[in-house]
């Protein structure tokens, strides 16, 4: 459901609790990225795992997703970017190796610290990677996108979160579907549990933005990497991971298909079954 608002919450937003987290192991470091719009949370279930196995987890909150959407909405990829650098830069001396693993939006991220920081950057992982919106639950009307991103109307329209939210998961949708269905543009009440109940289209324009950055860049990169997405993903299809991996200079590279997911793979059904993959997978690394 497209929402069209000129209304602007300019208040200091202080509910939206900071979900980001730490949990302390051993000298390898996987360092977590959510998606846009959403929540460290989304990362819980993998790194409760990779901390059982010994890994040290950090999932940072990106900036302003603790803020008023009006404030996030006029976030730059360079913003979002550069906060999960300067955390990622905090940690960087003091482990023997580091492992990063992000989801959607999230994992462009990743791809851009595995290629600013190629010797520290060990194995990396990316869930769902979003380089284009082009999943079976997008709206029809995402084709109008591009008239939008070159005019304000970006800024005044946004995009309610609509089933399935990326969760196939029936309980856990239902949960999700509670807040999301009631929520106002301005409601804040649990965004730290589900994420935003609505994306601003110049969210998706900073998306766009950071995608074609990371497109630059694959041919750049040889970080071990490991794609992992749903078959039937509702936000973006898996053209998405083969386009990566068509392009990228990993020389040890693979793709991991799940059939009984869609986006937030991180949370959905098959949620221990990528925790399990990815530990697998930086194991290997982990020296």
């Amino acid at each position: 459901m497209i929402v069209f608002s000129l209304k602007e919450d300019r208040r200091l937003v202080t509910e939206i609790p900071n979900t980001g987290f730490f949990l302390k192991g051993d000298k390898n470091l996987c360092f977590l990225i959510h998606g846009l719009t959403g929540t460290a949370k989304e990362m819980g279930s993998i790194a409760k795992h990779l901390n059982k196995q010994g890994f040290s987890v950090i999932a940072p909150l990106m900036a302003n997703h603790d803020k008023s959407i009006s404030c996030l909405k006029r976030t730059s990829w360079q913003t979002l970017y550069d906060s999960i650098r300067s955390e990622f830069i905090k940690y960087a001396n003091d482990y023997e190796n580091i492992f990063v693993a992000g989801l959607s939006f999230g994992a462009l991220i990743g791809i851009m610290l595995a290629h600013e920081f190629p010797h520290k950057v060990r194995a990396l992982n990316c869930f769902s990677p979003t380089l284009f919106f082009d999943g079976w639950g997008n709206p029809k009307s995402r084709v109008f996108l591009p008239l939008a991103y070159k005019t304000q109307l970006k800024y005044w329209i946004y995009f309610k979160e609509e089933y399935p939210y990326g969760i196939k998961n029936e309980r856990l949708r239902a949960k999700i579907e509670g807040f999301y269905k009631e929520a106002k543009l301005f409601d804040y009440s649990k965004v730290h549990l589900y994420g935003y109940p609505v994306i601003p289209v110049s969210c998706m324009y900073q998306n766009e933005l950071l995608a074609k950055k990371v497109i630059s860049v694959l041919k750049e990169i040889k970080t071990p990497i490991q794609l992992m997405q749903a078959e039937d993903d509702d936000v973006t299809s898996p053209k998405n991971s083969y386009y990566i991996y068509n392009r990228i200079s990993s020389k040890e590279k693979r793709i991991v298909f799940l059939k009984n997911s869609y986006h937030i793979i991180t949370a959905d059904q098959e949620r221990d079954k990528v925790a399990q993959a990815t530990e697998e997978f930086f194991k290997k690394y982990r020296g």
